[in-house]
């Protein structure tokens, strides 16, 4: 294969362009049919990748982003274990089951979920045709270690189990917990209180579908990104649980997961998943977890020999800075609500800092937030005479029949409008290094209410940022995002020199973008108290509480979560070092 073409036929709209491809393509120019227009058939073009000699120019003229022609460095000597049909995205190899836990790490749109259903049975492999049948797909992978796998798969031998990213998706299918059968093992593990399913957060319907998951009696487990919404401590306590399961029953478990201390806690070996978001993706080979996570962030995997990406550097944030600008002060601050009350301790915000805030879930932060944002009433003041700007925990309130692209204009018509003209160069150049760095434009024409997980929560950010504040308030950030998307948000966050305040559960994205921390203790649901700290006292002191030491690695500089008990976690912990610098 020398090259893949895939049109998003979200985002192809032949009615408005009049198939402006065809008309641009040589081929098509010099009477050849690369570009097959054939509107009995339907309403999209079809291109003869065989036929496409890779110039790019009906890329070009596609007005709509709709079009990707990859030429490949070197042709791919296989077919795919599975394409969605013609001209659209296609996976090369499959990660390989074993008994332990295997992690699975890449980039978002390279087909990480459709390996798990590929693997799970829940859609069968086509090897790149309409149909393939099974004595054909054997035969692909005859000699290889998936070949006995997928044989007992298609014949019905191998039982397995399927937890999904989308959490909410269970609400669809039970109202309690009652009719769910969860082992009461798993219920008293996870801490899960027997409510309406209904009333429960995003982090509580995690624990509940994880536990669910690994109730069922089956040979191999999938959990698809299985830490979404869970603070840091029941990150690490799920990745504990899972890894005691499956070495107590000798299973094994696949795991989607992007937050890197949690998956190098958590995983036995890793498969990279590299390729063209939203054209291919390509399986690696089964990797050491420590070797696999930092060929991923070197961008090379040395015994394939291939390049998959830029390198991404773990920048330091800096613990300690002279400030000099009090943003806002404020008072100690009470919120009582019924069953649950909150402190927060005077202090005082300065201009440009980034103020990271964590903690356990159920403590308070989202109720700060909403107190610093005007939401809510409260005891005590705060002196700020300033514009915020903020992006809620759950953002499915942005949710709208229009397109990204109408989004952002009116958005920008609606800054304009407040500034004078000799501005609006400005705000045009500070629109476009946002939508840049957050790879907006690619979904320019894709509406708001289709947007992916991912996709969506980059839209939310990018509509906070570009808002004209003194304040950006961005509650939970990095859920979705995968881990090149979370290092350039950061980037970004620090190129803008604002003031920020985020609250967030990746420890390693927290402790690159903060220079000071807000940690909130307490018991979770009843009462909560927040401090400010300095960014790495305030880290080593929630680690001490939960019991949790953490390392850099030599070679990336990244954080690793020690094993429980293991030299190094008894090392640190006796100097009272839970967080290396």
């Amino acid at each position: 294969m020398k090259r893949i073409i895939v049109i998003d036929k979200e985002l192809c709209q032949p009615k408005k362009c009049n198939y402006a491809c065809s008309y641009a393509c040589p081929k098509n120019r010099s009477g050849e049919k690369c570009i097959i227009i054939k509107k009995e058939e339907g309403i999209y073009p079809k291109i003869d990748e065989n036929k496409c000699i890779g110039c790019g120019l009906c890329v070009k003229r596609c007005d709509f982003n709709a079009l990707k022609v990859i030429n490949l460095p070197e042709a791919l000597k296989e077919n795919p274990i599975f394409q969605y049909g013609p001209n659209s995205f296609r996976l090369f190899r499959l990660p390989i089951p074993f008994k332990g836990v295997t992690g699975i790490l890449g980039e978002n749109g390279t087909g990480k979920t459709t390996s798990l259903k590929l693997l799970s049975g829940e859609i069968k492999p086509n090897l790149g045709k309409e149909l393939a049948e099974k004595k054909e797909i054997l035969e692909a992978y005859r000699g290889t270690e998936l070949q006995n796998y997928l044989k007992d798969l298609l014949e019905g031998k191998i039982k397995t189990v399927y937890k999904e990213q989308q959490v909410d998706k269970i609400l669809n299918v039970f109202s309690s917990l009652d009719e769910m059968e969860i082992k009461e093992e798993f219920i008293r593990k996870f801490n899960i209180e027997n409510r309406k399913l209904s009333e429960m957060s995003g982090g509580e319907l995690q624990k509940v579908c994880i536990a669910y998951t690994l109730s069922k009696e089956a040979d191999i487990y999938f959990l698809d990104e299985p830490t979404s919404f869970l603070d840091i401590k029941e990150r690490l306590n799920v990745a504990k649980i899972i890894r005691e399961f499956s070495e107590k029953e000798g299973k094994s478990v696949i795991v989607v997961e992007h937050d890197l201390a949690v998956l190098d806690y958590l995983a036995d070996r890793i498969h990279i998943i590299y390729g063209e978001p939203g054209a291919y993706g390509i399986v690696s080979k089964p990797y050491s977890t420590k070797q696999g996570i930092n060929s991923f962030l070197n961008g090379y995997l040395k015994e394939e020999n291939v390049r998959i990406g830029e390198p991404i550097k773990f920048a330091e944030s800096e613990d300690i800075r002279e400030w000099k600008e009090v943003l806002i002060r404020f008072s100690n601050i009470k919120k009582s609500f019924e069953n649950f009350c909150l402190e927060i301790s005077q202090g005082e915000i300065f201009k440009n800092e980034v103020l990271g805030v964590f903690g356990a879930n159920s403590l308070g932060k989202t109720t700060f937030a909403k107190i610093l944002a005007g939401l809510l009433d409260f005891e005590g003041y705060i002196e700020k005479n300033i514009k915020i700007s903020y992006k809620p925990q759950y953002i499915a309130s942005i949710q709208a029949e229009i397109t990204v692209e109408e989004l952002f204009s009116s958005l920008k018509d609606s800054i304009k409008d407040l500034k004078k003209d000799e501005q609006s160069k400005e705000i045009e150049t500070i629109f476009e290094i946002i939508l840049s760095k957050l790879d907006i434009r690619k979904i320019f024409h894709k509406k708001i209410s289709n947007l992916s997980g991912g996709e969506l929560q980059r839209v939310a950010i990018a509509s906070c940022l570009v808002r004209d504040a003194d304040l950006y308030l961005l509650d939970e950030p990095s859920a979705y995002l995968d881990v090149k998307q979370r290092m350039s948000l950061i980037k970004l966050i620090k190129f803008l020199n604002k003031t920020f305040i985020i609250i967030d559960h990746d420890l390693t994205f927290l402790s690159c973008v903060s220079n000071r921390c807000m940690l909130f203790r307490g018991e979770p649901k009843k009462k909560g108290h927040a401090k400010i700290f300095p960014l790495y006292a305030g880290i080593n002191e929630f680690l001490k509480e939960v019991n949790i030491t953490f390392r850099r690695d030599e070679e990336t500089r990244r954080l690793r979560a020690n094993k429980p008990d293991s030299v190094k976690d008894r090392e640190q912990k006796s100097s009272g070092i839970y967080f290396e610098r």
